[in-house]
């Protein structure tokens, strides 16, 4: 398929070479888009990847459409930018995608077996590993991950490789050991509170991951639930004339409490 959009005339059509050719007019024609480069826009991808994410969470699946075509937009801005330094266009960013996804699978597209899910994902980090001649498994995870996910990530895959435990009661048993360790650094080891803490944490990723969670999408929900409560708090406050520095500890908890009701219903 090729583009058929129509410079003079620019209407939106369901064609992705459409959308290619829009940000090759872009580059050439608009001042902010033609003055961007790899590094400028990252964060900004950054921030549509959690835009999206928060709609997942929100169920909000029109908000989801929208925030998947603000991605694309940055995967096309992107192979535009690779086209002009002749480094790669996007057709070798569909290439590479499309490969990728043949050879990870062998048991679709090839004669492995695999019929269960555990196998699959230990067949995909082999040939991961295989492909980029890594002598490592750690090696994979990006360094720039959120601390969470990057904990719940090299978990993953140590386990693929064998060293996990089977369920999260056994986890349990070591996550009640680096409270232990972390409490008495409290008390009397100060030089060891973060080392103890970074323990506790990443004990407690391995336990949820066993248990079948994501640690990074828990908090996030948890810290949601936190603003809209503590929102909640200030709201009322400030009905009665207050603001939560004027008010001790026990007034804002009752808050809380009521604001854990309201949002039950």
């Amino acid at each position: 398929m090729i583009s058929e959009f129509d410079r003079n005339n620019p209407v939106p059509t369901r064609n992705f070479y459409d959308l290619v050719k829009i940000m090759e007019i872009l580059r050439k024609e608009c001042p902010w888009d033609k003055k961007q480069t790899h590094q400028s826009i990252r964060d900004l991808m950054i921030e549509e990847v959690y835009e999206a994410v928060e709609a997942i969470d929100n169920n909000d699946l029109d908000e989801l459409k929208k925030e998947l075509g603000d991605i694309l937009l940055h995967v096309v801005f992107h192979g535009e930018m690779g086209t002009e330094t002749n480094s790669f266009d996007i057709g070798d960013i569909v290439y590479g995608i499309q490969d990728k996804l043949i050879r990870r699978h062998p048991h679709v597209f090839g004669t492995t077996i695999a019929d269960d899910t555990d196998t699959v994902k230990k067949n995909w980090e082999e040939i991961k590993k295989a492909e980029g001649g890594r002598k490592n498994v750690l090696s994979g995870v990006p360094s720039n991950l959120p601390g969470l996910l990057k904990a719940q990530r090299m978990q993953e895959k140590a386990g693929a490789v064998g060293f996990d435990w089977k369920r999260w009661p056994e986890a349990w048993e070591k996550l009640s050991e680096e409270l232990g360790e972390f409490r008495h650094a409290l008390e009397s080891e100060p030089d060891e509170i973060e080392n103890e803490f970074g323990d506790v944490l990443f004990s407690m990723v391995n336990v949820g991951r066993l248990a079948g969670l994501d640690a990074e999408t828990c908090l996030r929900l948890t810290n949601e639930k936190f603003k809209a409560r503590f929102t909640y708090i200030e709201n009322r406050l400030a009905e009665m004339g207050l603001k939560p520095e004027e008010v001790d500890l026990s007034v804002m908890d009752s808050l809380w409490n009521e604001a854990k009701e309201v949002s039950k219903k």
